[in-house]
């Protein structure tokens, strides 16, 4: 039987490649397919595919690790594989905890696109190599750890948000995001925002 896969990625073109190089495998079914991350909890409810190919970034509303743990914290969870442009360490990072089952980058060759989905679907892990030797390089050369939520506060930092921003784009206090910006100067060594960017970016931690 081929393994069903629902599609979530915010590009129509991009969707509909997918579509074709995986329906051409004869082991792999597109039983779906969502643009947003709202659309995709409705879509896997209504489809149960064995895997979901999720994008990290699909514009306004939830980006894909916040839909990733959304799917995995049901009750008969479908494997999240990630397919990103993206190969950051923060991005890397925030995937691995949301649950994803593996991390894959678009320039994947379609062969091993479609193994990757049928090994997720049997349940293991995959990794781009990519970010398999940046997970190795990483624990070589350990540098600053930021959580996950200091990461995504230190993005919308970094996109021009001010604090109040901050806490309304990702439904937290002023109070809490204040509280993570002083862990953050703290771990990073500097006094102020601007510089806390900086040596995020300096560090592969932020794009």
């Amino acid at each position: 039987m081929p393994v069903d896969v629902v599609l979530v990625d915010d590009h129509p073109v991009v969707r509909a490649g997918l579509r074709a190089l995986l329906g051409a495998s004869g082991s792999v079914r597109v039983v779906g397919e969502a643009s947003s991350g709202e659309a995709a909890l409705e879509v896997v409810a209504r489809t149960r595919p064995q895997v979901v190919l999720m994008d990290l970034r699909l514009g306004a509303g939830m980006d894909g690790v916040a839909t990733t743990s959304a799917l995995r914290r049901r009750a008969d969870p479908p494997y999240v594989l990630v397919l990103t442009t993206y190969d950051t360490d923060a991005d890397i990072l925030r995937a691995v905890e949301s649950g994803a089952a593996g991390y894959l980058l678009k320039d994947t060759p379609p062969d091993q696109l479609v193994s990757a989905v049928l090994r997720a679907a049997a349940g293991e892990t995959v990794l781009a190599p990519v970010v398999q030797q940046r997970l190795v390089d990483r624990l070589k050369n350990p540098t600053v750890e930021l959580s996950a939520r200091e990461l995504e506060v230190l993005a919308k930092v970094a996109d021009g948000l001010s604090n109040r921003e901050v806490a309304r784009a990702l439904f937290i206090s002023e109070a809490t995001v204040k509280s993570h910006l002083v862990h953050v100067f703290g771990k990073l060594g500097v006094d102020s925002r601007t510089a806390a960017v900086a040596a995020a970016r300096d560090a592969g931690l932020l794009r």
